[in-house]
């Protein structure tokens, strides 16, 4: 198969048709209409086989986790997603795999609204390459940048269940079988929290998705911000499936250093703690308070008001 006729097949005229795309896959570029008043908020991530997923990862399921690494990085900026594009690198053409592969990639992006609007097809060693582009009110956009003494740490969701599931994929454990569909499909099918952090908008200060282990990431935001934190370790949210199947020790550093979570970490003033309630609500989403910035460039881990020392590295994409 030709690479023109790979992408009449499996990705022209897929998916969601938005009619802010004026002119899709089939020309030299795509054209795109933007909203007034909107800034264009673009991500751009690359899956490499043996280094972001392993070669028995099934195709629909890597279709979807590529979308939907993407459209947490919209999440953590409170933007819309909008617009796509695929880089796409293939060994061979197997026309199973790329089905699969096509229905899980338009099962997230249908379902998040985003247009799949060009891209490019080429041989090599397996490679998955998504850029996204979402819209975010101008002057709105959540940032790295703004968090501010005496705000207080939140994060969505559940930590550390990503990557357990890593490692029964890999071998490296073992876990009751109720508790492995659970940990493997949180691998595999990260949630973007997208309204989530449309809710933020106006709400935090700073914010940033969970991709390389809270512990690496809530160090960008102190960094960005020249500030300080606080976290108490024993405020993370941790799921059933991980506390029963490691103890909460181990559970703990997953959380922290695991990576691949894509949830969200974000920084609210004091002032805006009643609204955050209600936002979060209808965002349908769980939150929990975890610490609080202070002054200083430095993150402190602490479990009963004592120092907490980590067991094991940061999350490492090399």
């Amino acid at each position: 198969m030709k690479e023109f006729q790979l992408i009449e097949q499996f990705f022209r005229d897929k998916g969601q048709q938005r009619r802010d795309v004026h002119l899709g896959i089939g020309d030299d570029c795509a054209l795109v209409q933007p909203a007034e008043d909107k800034s264009i908020a673009i991500s751009c991530d690359t899956l490499v086989e043996n280094v972001h997923f392993l070669p028995t990862m099934p195709a629909h399921e890597l279709g979807y986790k590529a979308v939907a690494v993407n459209l947490s990085d919209l999440a953590a900026m409170g933007a819309d997603p909008a617009w796509m594009t695929l880089a796409l690198t293939l060994p061979d053409v197997d026309n199973q795999w790329l089905q699969d592969f096509s229905e899980g990639l338009f099962e997230a992006a249908e379902y998040y609204s985003v247009s799949l609007i060009g891209g490019d097809t080429t041989r090599g060693p397996r490679c998955i390459n998504v850029t996204i582009h979402g819209q975010v009110p101008t002057g709105k956009a959540l940032t790295r940048g703004g968090a501010k003494i005496g705000d207080w740490i939140y994060v969505t969701g559940t930590l550390g269940d990503s990557a357990l599931g890593l490692d029964l994929l890999l071998g490296k454990k073992e876990v009751d079988p109720q508790y492995k569909e659970f940990l493997i499909n949180r691998h595999y099918h990260p949630t973007p929290r997208i309204i989530a952090g449309q809710a933020l908008r106006t709400l935090a200060s700073s914010a940033i998705d969970l991709s390389d282990g809270l512990n690496s990431d809530i160090n960008h935001v102190l960094k960005a911000s020249d500030v300080g934190a606080i976290i108490d370790v024993n405020e993370l949210p941790l799921s059933k499936s991980l506390l029963e199947s490691v103890g909460k020790k181990d559970a703990i550093n997953y959380a922290l250093t695991g990576g691949e979570d894509y949830e969200l970490l974000f920084t609210v003033p004091e002032s805006q703690r009643g609204a955050l309630d209600t936002a979060l609500i209808h965002a349908g989403v769980k939150f929990v308070k975890i610490g609080q910035i202070c002054a200083g460039d430095k993150l402190r881990l602490v479990s009963d008001g004592q120092p907490y020392e980590l067991d094991s590295k940061n999350f490492e994409h090399f």
